[in-house]
């Protein structure tokens, strides 16, 4: 990147004047639906404070090379605006295969936040974008661990590589719900006509389950469910937003709520009837429109982007960590923060991501 290319700061408030180039930026390399400005912006909106800033390097001629949304922690802390809703963190770069910029480049970036910054966080990244590195002016941490499934082949061919256990499980419980009655039927929302009622839909699934308990449930009177609405709305206009549907009968029994962009599908959020005993409506549902997206070539990959538990290696086996990364404007502060971490280890730990009860396959 040429020397006279420089940080600019602005705004968080001043997203859409550098929404375009944001997307240009992403679609070099990361081509993420989650970094997409159909997905930052909401996110600015419904979860923003005011303090938000955008940081990027405009270089004349060649558009955004490098760009995040950080938030001031402290007088010498910046870190990534991180709301629960965003899988990842927002930072994007044209190179992100190399890892992050070098230690001129980022202490470049903390100085044009502020005198006084010291460090900046980068939190939540994924090293199928940005290659995780350290050195003595960084330092990166484990986040969690994430699935994917990769789109290659047939259908038949990507089922036949399951377990046996998962692949008779989806059979019993067909035969089950066959057996007593009870009819299976799924549907997907593409208009944007039809997402206002489906988040109504997903709400009550929500609510009627653990997260009501801990008030994290997305309701359509909520900021979470105001966002998803705004976040499907734009996408579904795009033809890129998916929400799939379970019935059991007349009984609404299982939610995936899916965005994709060029090639990228990210299961966002999923929600399921929790007093359904015996079998798995969400997993009879991923059975179901699983193979059209094998026989539609149209993506290349899955994204689950949660934590990874039992039930998503019956479904993948391709496992990687998201991760945490810290950079020093000064050798100095890395010295002192390496010595604070080796006193507060525990302090330092990668946070804990909220986490659903696990969707199972009876055996």
């Amino acid at each position: 990147m040429s020397s006279n290319a420089r940080w600019q700061v602005v705004p968080g408030s001043a997203f859409a004047s550098v929404a375009a180039r944001w997307d240009a930026l992403n679609d070099t390399g990361f081509r993420s639906p989650v970094l997409h400005s159909d997905f930052v912006g909401p996110l600015l909106t419904h979860f923003g404070d005011g303090s938000e800033r955008i940081a990027f390097v405009d270089q004349a001629g060649k558009g955004l090379r490098r760009a995040a949304i950080l938030v001031r922690s402290n007088p010498f802390v910046h870190d990534s605006f991180q709301p629960s809703q965003a899988p990842i963190g927002l930072w994007l770069q044209d190179d992100g295969r190399c890892g992050l910029p070098d230690p001129a480049q980022m202490s470049a970036l903390a100085a044009a936040l502020g005198a006084t910054t010291a460090m900046v966080g980068l939190s939540q990244l994924d090293p199928e974008h940005v290659a995780r590195s350290e050195s003595p002016d960084r330092v990166a941490l484990d986040y969690i661990d994430t699935a994917r499934v990769t789109i290659t082949g047939s259908f038949d061919d990507y089922w036949a590589a399951r377990g046996k256990n998962l692949r008779a499980n989806m059979k019993k419980q067909k035969n089950k719900l066959d057996a007593e009655g009870v009819a299976l039927r799924f549907d997907c929302i593409t208009e944007p006509a039809g997402v206002a009622a489906a988040m109504v839909d997903y709400g009550r699934l929500e609510s009627a389950g653990w997260k009501a308990s801990g008030g994290t449930a997305v309701s359509a009177d909520n900021a979470q469910g105001r966002f998803y609405r705004e976040v499907f709305e734009r996408f579904c206009a795009r033809g890129m937003g998916r929400i799939y549907r379970c019935f059991y009968g007349d009984q609404l029994a299982a939610m995936d709520l899916c965005i994709e962009h060029r090639g990228v599908m990210v299961i966002l959020k999923t929600a399921f009837d929790e007093t359904i005993r015996g079998t798995s409506p969400a997993f009879l549902m991923r059975h179901d429109y699983f193979p059209g997206i094998f026989a539609s070539q149209r993506l290349t990959r899955i994204e689950f982007y949660g934590r990874v538990m039992e039930w998503h290696t019956k479904w993948s086996d391709e496992v990687r960590t998201l991760y945490h990364a810290t950079t020093y404007r000064w050798p100095v502060v890395a010295k002192l923060d390496a010595m604070r971490r080796a006193r507060s280890a525990r302090k330092t730990a990668a946070p804990i991501a909220e986490t659903a009860p696990e969707e199972t396959a009876p055996a």
